[in-house]
């Protein structure tokens, strides 16, 4: 299987390879249009700026897709005037923005609990968001929840069994294609794709797993600085910005 690089150069290719075979990009309540079709998936586990680099890439390309937004996330509140703003900016390029379910967030519970809550954070997202939110993806989901083929009043699950089991799903979780996507997509073997990729994974230049998430660590230092700035005045005089660093 030849290595695919992580930069937007690549996804950009893998773009243009999509639509040499022929696959029209749709959303989760069009593919039905398309003879041949291929849904675009981003779950956004870490960092909406990485997100909005993705979405520029594909708004130049003239593409939409759908971004997925935890609610639970250590990493982001998507509660915070800037987090909201991305967002809006995520939705004013054309994309949609869904919901991302973390199960583990919440102790071990039944179906019918389980569709509770995501119902429950569908409701608090799309307040937040000030438009409906109809669909969702689940973070790390359990084999249960997989084979439970949840249905969700007014949402669409992205991992039931039309989309997780109809459609050939391909995937680049920890910065690896499980499977060889380019090979895959030049087959033309498969009249239904769904593809998840991860913002996080992609730069410019290509960066090795370890490049990529020790520079995030890094960079906590630098956007916690600039969030003292906004309440504490002259923060300077307390601490310098490049003790920090």
């Amino acid at each position: 299987m030849s290595r695919v690089e992580f930069t937007y150069s690549a996804y950009k290719n893998l773009m243009n390879l999509l639509q040499t075979g022929g696959y029209r990009v749709c959303s989760y309540h069009n593919w039905q249009d398309a003879a041949r079709c291929v849904i675009l998936r981003h779950d956004i586990d870490s960092s909406l700026d990485q997100a909005l680099e993705l979405a520029r890439v594909e708004q130049k390309l003239g593409l939409s897709s759908t971004y997925f937004v935890l609610l639970s996330s250590d990493f982001y509140n998507v509660a915070s005037r800037s987090s909201r703003g991305k967002l809006r900016a995520l939705r004013e390029m054309g994309h949609e923005v869904g919901l991302h379910f973390d199960e583990k967030a919440y102790p071990e519970g039944t179906t019918a609990e389980t569709t509770a809550r995501i119902l429950k954070e569908r409701d608090i997202l799309s307040a937040l968001l000030e438009t409906p939110v109809t669909t969702v993806s689940m973070h790390r989901p359990s084999q249960a929840t997989l084979e439970a083929d949840l249905v969700i009043p007014g949402m669409i699950n992205s991992y039931g069994r039309t989309f997780f089991h109809d459609f050939k799903y391909l995937s680049d979780s920890r910065r690896r294609w499980r499977e060889p996507v380019e090979e895959i997509i030049r087959s033309g073997e498969y009249d239904r794709l769904h593809i998840l990729t991860h913002a996080f994974w992609y730069h410019e230049a290509d960066e090795s797993i370890t490049e990529t998430v020790g520079s995030f660590i890094r960079s906590a230092n630098a956007e916690r600085y600039a969030q003292m700035q906004e309440n504490i005045t002259d923060l300077a005089s307390i601490v310098e910005r490049e003790t920090c660093l």
